[in-house]
């Protein structure tokens, strides 16, 4: 091979060794619509090229929509929507797309009209109901449809975000869904337990969703749940082996959307989780940093999930653990010149980042928020307790020459010492970009914080308060907030 040629294959070589790195945000697919029809739709289609069977639910029945989630499972069909008098245009041209044969609804004539049925009928689909009463006795009527479980899941009728959350897995294990209230067993449910010979239940939600008396007259039963909503769907995904590939999410209080999200997250046989508008719940970036998930699917328009929450999920720091340690406090003020007290501005900086870095889906934890002191161990021991995937220590630096100025990052070789380089090389640079700073580069050096943390740990010296040229960069509002921006970007770049 000639000098030329092989010089090409090497300049290859190192493109595709460095490129991923700019490629390696978390993978986000959006799934939405103008409407909940279309965006039912819309999801029914990345699950089917066609589907014989469709399962049609009015476009406020939660509650029926709900239960119905692993029944559709077992009859391979998606879950649709549709306006209670009309149907829907969206679903009308799903129902052809998807070459649909045969409409199973599920309510009465006050969720779904007969005009609606008599519309697919005249689109040559066959049309069946399934309804009760109530709830309880939809409910009760649609595992009787579905095969034969010794495992049922026992959900509040009225907190239909539980249920939902419990789908996808009772869809793929086969287990009904059942329902009653807040304040007994209710009768119907009771007897459907019996009538099936369920031998066992799963019970979702909290004492105020179930009280201890129902529970405890259901058989063998377990219970998982949480606070909120959030974290009940959490519990699920932790607790329960779903595939994580690709999760499902969508906002816990657009019901409809959170039923689509379900259903397809059931026909995919993934994980689903539960967000707010606006922001990543804490209970929902737990689950993402426990199970490493990296690849999701959302489902709804920006009016219901966000760009901030869909550029979290993208950040490759998305419920990572971050512990970080503002030098210094209280009596041990550390470095003192041209007005600054390193352990004030430590402070300063520290929460900027702590803001820069929630803001972006990361779990946070600070050694100190205020003006207070903890020993080195304490600090360390505060890092370990958190179970923080990364340590930064925040800290200013000094000289007796005022000329010594710039910015510099260390590490320690004892504990994770390829990491800790690896974070080191990717703050440092967004640092000395953020502040404008000399570039004093990344240097070894066995400070106890960085030398005793087991987990990828780093100590910043973000500048020299005994300089004038790095004090007045320091002092600036502009500049620390600019210099947080820069190392919770450094720290994103370190877990892509």
């Amino acid at each position: 091979m000639n000098a030329t040629i092989r010089a090409f294959f090497i300049s290859l070589l190192v493109l595709f060794m460095f490129t991923p790195t700019i490629l390696a945000d978390n993978a986000v697919t959006k799934i939405d619509g103008s409407t909940r029809y279309a965006v039912a739709v819309n999801a029914a289609k990345t699950g089917w090229k066609t589907a014989d069977t469709v399962v049609l639910v009015g476009k406020t029945a939660y509650a029926d929509a709900l239960t119905a989630v692993p029944f559709a499972y077992q009859k391979n069909a998606p879950v649709l929507f549709t306006n209670k008098d009309t149907l829907s245009a969206a679903t009308k041209k799903g129902l052809k797309d998807l070459k649909a044969k045969k409409v199973i609804i599920i309510g009465g004539g006050n969720t779904v009209s007969n005009n609606v049925a008599t519309t697919m009928k005249k689109m040559g689909i066959s049309v069946t109901r399934i309804y009760g009463q109530t709830r309880y006795d939809t409910a009760s009527l649609i595992s009787k449809q579905m095969r034969s479980s010794s495992v049922a899941i026992v959900a509040n009728g009225f907190s239909y975000a539980d249920a939902v959350a419990i789908s996808p897995y009772a869809a793929k294990m086969g287990y009904p869904i059942l329902l009653t209230n807040d304040r007994s067993l209710v009768k119907v449910t009771a007897s459907t337990i019996k009538s099936r010979g369920v031998k066992q239940t799963i019970v979702i939600g909290g004492e105020s969703r179930i009280n201890r008396t129902t529970y405890n007259q259901l058989p063998s039963p377990t219970r998982v749940g949480g606070a909120t909503r959030y974290d009940t769907a959490a519990s699920i995904v932790n607790k329960y082996n779903m595939s994580t590939s690709n999760t499902y999410l969508s906002n816990g209080f657009a019901y409809a959307d959170a039923v689509t999200g379900a259903s397809i997250a059931a026909k995919k046989g993934k994980a689903f989780l539960f967000t707010n508008k606006k922001s990543l719940p804490v209970a929902t970036r737990s689950a993402i940093g426990n199970k490493k998930i990296n690849s999701f699917s959302t489902i709804g328009g920006t009016n219901v999930i966000s760009t901030n929450v869909l550029a979290q999920l993208k950040n490759p720091v998305v419920g990572k653990k971050v512990f970080i340690d503002p030098g210094h406090g209280a009596h041990d003020s550390g470095a003192v010149g041209y007005g600054l007290y390193e352990k004030n501005l430590n402070l300063d900086v520290a929460k900027r980042l702590n803001t820069k870095l929630n803001n972006a889906g990361a779990l946070v934890t600070m050694s100190r928020t205020s003006d207070t002191f903890d020993s080195l161990q304490t600090r360390v021991s505060k890092g370990a307790s958190a179970n923080a995937d990364i340590f930064i220590s925040v800290h200013a630096n000094s000289n007796d020459n005022s000329s010594a100025n710039g910015t510099e990052t260390y590490y320690d070789k004892t504990y994770a010492s390829a990491n800790s380089l690896k974070l080191a090389q990717n703050i440092q640079p967004k640092m000395v970009s953020a502040l404008g700073t000399r570039d004093r580069g990344v240097k070894t050096a066995g400070f106890y914080v960085i030398k005793y943390s087991k987990m990828p740990s780093v100590l910043l010296e973000t500048g020299f308060v005994s300089s004038p040229v790095d004090s007045n960069i320091l002092k600036s509002a502009t500049y620390k907030d600019r210099l947080a921006s820069g190392i919770s970007s450094g720290v994103s770049g370190y877990f892509r």
